[in-house]
């Protein structure tokens, strides 16, 4: 899960990702960011995943036992260790894309290791990128929900409320995020320290009362449990996951914490939290059986209701805010990565390129997470949706983290293999058992996932159709320079930008204006616009110019798949590089393409609709590259796909 707020401001030290070297104040700040931002999603699971996973261990109408709780514990208790820190904590945060993580930057890191199956990486990105959408929609629905239901044991008759209280809070949460989030992070680390504090003192006292909850650290529980309940212990499997849902963003948010304070947050204050609370509600329901209610809130004097119900919205909130940080984080990389058409990128904060808002993606989840909790209801019902994407999400992170470690590690492929197949089998394990929660409501991040993924697909297929069909019709630019050259048509002062996204073909508006107008400018610069495998790109690097001859260039521009192309700032750096570049001189040439679809396109007739329905959709490239809308000049061409 990749998340965007940025917590206190020594954060910038680690923008770089390698969280080694900092200043003890400076990592103290970093590991209390990231308890806030990247810990919210699992430091919220205590709410539910308990309670599920003891209710699916006892069976339909089934008594509870000592030997379900503490079975189920302890596979809790070993997935925390296996999963989060053998899997996430040990390896994954080391395989880093110069500092940045997340499933489509380890996509981009395997690629450059690769020169066959490369699709099959991309594929991999896709369906990850996907999936995450849907784990974006349902972590917002679940965690409020789940939180707000603990008004029902303060009294029955708030139960007609929880819903619509819900819905009140979510509506609140995505009306502010236009406003950007820098200044609410500064507190979430504080509020999350507070919440696995005041959850772990909770535990405290039940495991006091029963201290035979404690042998759940045993793994014999686990192993025992899963041998001799069969099928349960199956589905059991998939509710017991819900205690590792996030886990995926200690590597997504590696880039704004660094290693070093996300592995210190985890090992020193999230999992003893967490592993101290779930042991309590543990103890809890082997004292009293009818605990498994709502064992997370009865571990709480009465009087401790409506205090821990706030905290807990607050924590949820957090939570939830992290997610949908994420998602605009992930469509800015999936749009870099030409994996989607370009949207709306709304910076936030002067000071930190991170803070983003896409109206777009905010208004699609705000309909979807709402939709959700009006067709659910209860944390218990969305419960069964939860975890098939996160699964999916972790079953593709560990393929292409064996790629990366084999490829750019240089591991051998037995070695690489014998590392990641044991948790990938672990991650296999866990989405079969999720996977029989389709019926009960996993379908929806499933189809989420789908049509995500088919969006990407068409995306990625029609504009790879198009530019081998529009290279085709182009004529080569070292041709057409030395025409120009030889027979110069009448030349008008200033500097004309042609944008094109193949430098080796004359651009279209090039041919265009020279067909229309007949005239030709004193500078004429040729302009690419590069995304790198890499999350930033140095200033040093961001401009090469290349002379054509004495009145053209080529000039192409660098940006990280991180970052957000803005050609006015890059073309500046080209001064230093000898170009004398003057914005108010300068006409900037771009060509617009009204698609149809062609006879015979490559692709199916209904997907070449949907691609020309997605190109419409697309943001104006003047926006997205930032362009001042008063120096651009548009050529409307018509191409067929």
């Amino acid at each position: 899960m990749t998340s965007d707020v940025v917590a206190p401001a020594p954060e910038t030290a680690a923008a770089n990702g390698h969280g080694d070297t900092h200043t003890a104040a400076g990592s103290a700040a970093l590991t209390l960011g990231s308890i806030g931002v990247v810990y919210g999603d699992i430091g919220t699971s205590p709410l539910y995943a308990l309670r599920e996973a003891v209710i699916a261990a006892s069976g339909p109408g089934g008594a509870v036992t000592t030997q379900a709780v503490l079975g189920v514990l302890s596979l809790i208790l070993w997935a925390l260790i296996i999963v989060v820190t053998l899997k996430y904590v040990v390896i994954l945060l080391r395989a880093d894309n110069n500092g940045e993580g997340g499933t489509l930057a380890l996509m981009a890191l395997a690629l450059r290791g690769v020169t066959q199956g490369a699709g099959a990486i991309v594929l991999l990105g896709i369906v990850s990128g996907a999936l995450f959408y849907g784990d974006a929609v349902i972590t917002p629905a679940l965690s409020v929900l789940s939180a707000i239901e603990g008004i029902k044991l303060v009294t029955a008759a708030l139960d007609p409320y929880v819903v619509p209280v819900t819905v009140i809070i979510l509506l609140a949460l995505f009306a502010v995020q236009s406003r950007g989030t820098a200044r609410v992070a500064t507190f979430f680390g504080p509020i999350m320290c507070v919440w696995f504090g005041v959850i772990a003192i909770a535990a405290i006292h039940p495991i006091w009362r029963q201290p035979e909850v404690l042998l759940a650290l045993n793994p014999f529980y686990a192993v025992s449990f899963m041998i001799h309940h069969g099928m349960i212990g199956f589905v059991t499997l998939g509710a017991v996951f819900l205690a590792v849902t996030g886990a995926e963003a200690l590597y997504a948010d590696l880039g704004h914490f660094g290693k070093r304070p996300i592995q210190t947050a985890w090992l020193f204050i999230v999992l003893p939290s967490l592993a101290l609370n779930y042991l309590g509600q543990g103890a809890l329901v082997l004292l009293d059986p009818k605990a498994v209610e709502n064992p997370f809130f009865l571990m709480f004097p009465d009087w401790a209701l409506i205090p821990m119900v706030t905290l807990a919205t607050a924590a949820t909130v957090i939570a939830s805010q992290a997610v949908i940080t994420g998602a605009y984080s992930l469509t800015r990389q999936a749009i870099q990565l030409g994996l989607m058409p370009r949207f709306e990128i709304r910076h936030t904060s002067e000071s930190h390129s991170g803070q983003i808002y896409i109206p777009r993606v905010n208004r699609m989840l705000l309909i979807t997470v709402i939709v959700l909790v009006l067709m659910f209801r209860s944390s218990s019902a969305l419960a069964s949706a939860y975890g098939i994407s996160v699964t999916g999400t972790m079953v593709v992170t560990g393929m292409m983290g064996f790629v990366v470690i084999w490829k750019v590690w240089k591991w051998s492929p037995f070695a690489a293999a014998a590392l990641i197949a044991p948790f990938l089998f672990l991650d296999l394990t866990f989405l079969a058992a999720n996977l029989l929660k389709v019926w009960e409501g996993g379908w929806v991040p499933l189809a989420l996932g789908a049509f995500v993924m088919l969006l990407m697909y068409t995306w990625r297929r029609g504009s790879r159709l198009l530019f081998d069909k529009s290279r085709k019709l182009e004529f080569p630019l070292a041709d057409l320079v030395a025409m120009l050259e030889k027979r110069p048509p009448q030349r008008v002062p200033g500097t004309a930008v042609f944008l094109t996204s193949d430098p080796v073909s004359a651009p279209t508006a090039l041919m265009h204006s020279l067909k229309h107008y007949k005239v030709l400018h004193e500078k004429n610069v040729i302009l690419t616009i590069e995304t790198a495998p890499t999350p930033r790109i140095d200033l040093a690097e961001r401009v090469k110019l290349e002379p054509i001859s004495a009145t053209f260039s080529k000039v192409t521009l660098r940006f990280g798949f991180m970052e957000s192309p803005n050609v006015p700032r890059a073309l500046a750096i080209a001064r230093k590089l000898g170009w004398q570049f003057d914005i108010m001189s300068t006409s900037f040439f771009l060509s617009r393409r009204a698609l149809k679809p062609a006879a015979h396109s490559g692709m199916p007739r209904w997907q070449d609709h949907l691609f020309i329905w997605l190109s419409r959709t697309a943001n104006d490239a003047t926006d997205y590259f930032q362009i001042p809308s008063g120096r651009v000049v548009e050529v409307g061409t018509q191409v067929t796909v």
